[in-house]
Order: C-alpha cells, then structure tokens, then sequence
C-alpha cells in the first residue's frame, strides 16, 4: 500500500497541507465541515503524523523573520504594511512563536543577516521589484520562505491576492457607469502587483471594446503625491474616469482633480485599491477594491510553519480573493 503522508491526505480532502496540519494539531480556525472531511480521511486511510518531523521542533529557534525591502520611514507612512504586519504578528503569537522584523532598502545587505545558521526557522518575504535578487538567492539555501506577493521566479512559495481580478472588477464598474475615457494610474511596473492590476485593467476595456488611450495612463510609486502627480499629467486628455492603482495614490488623485475645479464623482469618478484608511478619510469616500491583507498574513504564517515541520514540498501558490467597496467617488450605485 501507497505509505500516507499529509500531502496525500490535503490531495484527498482537497484542502492545503497547512490544513490537514492545522486539524492534526488540533488548532482553530479550520471550518467544522472541513475539519471532519480531514479526520475522516484520516481515519480511514490510517494516516499517523511523521513523530519524527516532530521531534525536529526541539531544535528550532520558533523564530520566524519577516523581510520587508523598504525604509524604516517607508514603513510607517504606507498603511499596508501596518496591517500585514498585524496580521503576521497575531498568528506568530497564535503558535507562541517570536516574528523577527528586517527592514531594509537594499536586498543585498539583508541576506547575510538572515542566513545566519540557527537564526531562523523560515522567512517571509515582501517581494520588491520583479528583479529580486533576494528571492533567487534564497532559493539556493535550505532555509523555509514563502513570498508575500506574486514573485518573478517559479518554483516559490507565494500567496497574493488576485490583482488581475481586482483590476478588472474596478475598471468593469466604471464601465457599467457609462465612462467611456477610463484612465489609470498604475503602480510601478517594476513590481508584479502593478503589472497584474493594470493587466486587469486592459482585459476589462478590451472586452467591453473601449479605446485604450496611452495619454490617460500614468505610473506612480504607491505614495499620495506620485498619485496627485500622475494626474496632472492624464488630466489635460479629459478623462472621466480613472482606476488607481492604490488608495494612496487615489488621494493624490482625488486631491488633483479637486485642485482643478473639477468635480469627483461628477466630472471624474475615481476607484482604488485596497480598502485602507485612505479610502475612509477621503473626500468623497473612496470607491475601492478590498483586498484581506490582514488575512492574508495570517495564512502565510500558516504555511510557512507548514514547510518548517514537514520539511521540502512542491511549491505552493495560494490567491486570495478581493471584492469591490463601492462608496462616494464612483458615483451611484450599480445594483
């Protein structure tokens, strides 16, 4: 007979090995419904968790380091990093382990820090750019990461949210409020979130057989006055519309547009990304995509200590979904 192991039982029960070992360990936060699909399986097929792997555990640090490629100042000036933090930081806890923070603009100077032998048990990783050397490197240790963010290299773990679908759903909405010069001001192309969302963007206006304008897109750096500049520069083209990339820089833009003697949603309607505390403290309230940043966390921390206990696997590549808040800056409401 074919030896069970928790991958076989996560194929089998359709579910992540994160969770067959969630409900082996007998841990929250697993649906009763899945959770008995699990046990049953297990029950059945005789499964017993590898005691060795265990025993492994007693020779860890429970120090798990979490990489962020940018500034101190970056940090705290930007609200998503705050609440992914958050996220990691509550589910570490959760597991009694200790989160290790590693700040830095320059990839290149973090590596030796995290490589130290027995520092950490395994890393997660806020990808920069879609040349990061740091994910390449990486790749050639034996030391557990996964990527928070879609990365560049295959053969990575990685869990995203689905930026092409949030992309498509914010440009489709304009749409459906009968705009017909939709611009955008993208995140930066050097990174695979910009990429996805403005890949989303052009799928949406391709299938509803719109014009793509280059002269209504610009690109910004995911702060507000990237966001305000971008659109001074679409603004004389006369758009209607505009999909931005982050809540951010939707403030900048909103802020433009007002500056302007124009009115939003009136003139232009404006959509973000993210549901941060930008798209609540603007004026108008910020129509937005919400993406579980938070959650999205959370899960990482999940899978990482997944690969920390049952050592090399295939990788895995896990999207979460968003949803679109529709607020004051789109206009009125499609039902």
């Amino acid at each position: 007979m074919t030896r069970m192991d928790i991958q076989k039982i996560a194929q089998m029960a359709q579910v992540s090995r994160s969770t067959v070992s969630r409900v082996v360990n007998n841990q929250p936060d697993v649906h009763p419904e899945v959770r008995q699909r699990v046990l049953q399986i297990i029950r059945e097929t005789g499964y017993q968790p590898n005691s060795a792997a265990r025993s492994l555990r007693n020779k860890q640090s429970d120090i798990l380091g979490l990489v962020i490629c940018n500034t101190v100042g970056g940090l705290f000036t930007d609200p998503y990093f705050p609440q992914l933090t958050q996220g990691i930081a509550q589910s570490c806890n959760h597991y009694n382990k200790t989160l290790s923070l590693f700040l830095e603009g320059d990839p290149e100077t973090i590596y030796p820090r995290l490589t130290r032998r027995g520092q950490l048990d395994g890393i997660l990783l806020q990808v920069g750019n879609t040349d990061d050397t740091l994910v390449k490197k990486l790749m050639k240790t034996d030391i557990p990461f996964i990527v928070l963010g879609r990365p560049m290299q295959s053969g990575v773990s990685y869990i995203d949210v689905d930026n092409v679908s949030g992309g498509y759903l914010a440009t489709l909405h304009l749409i459906r409020l009968k705009r017909q010069r939709i611009g955008a001001i993208h995140c930066s192309l050097l990174t695979t979130t910009g990429l996805d969302r403005k890949e989303g963007y052009l799928k949406a206006l391709h299938e509803r057989n719109i014009p793509i304008r280059e002269e209504l897109t610009a690109e910004g750096d995911y702060s507000e006055p990237s966001g305000y500049r971008a659109m001074l520069q679409i603004l004389p083209h006369h758009p209607d519309a505009v999909f931005v990339g982050n809540d951010m820089m939707a403030r900048g833009a909103i802020r433009a547009i007002q500056e302007a003697g124009l009115s939003v949603p009136n003139d232009i309607a404006v959509v973000g990304f993210d549901d941060l505390p930008p798209a609540v403290s603007a004026s108008p309230l910020l129509t937005t995509i919400r993406q579980p940043i938070s959650r999205l966390g959370a899960c990482a921390v999940d899978i990482l200590l997944d690969m920390i206990e049952h050592g090399p696997q295939p990788p895995q590549r896990v999207m979460m979904d968003v949803e679109l808040v529709v607020r004051e800056s789109s206009g009125e409401r499609i039902a």
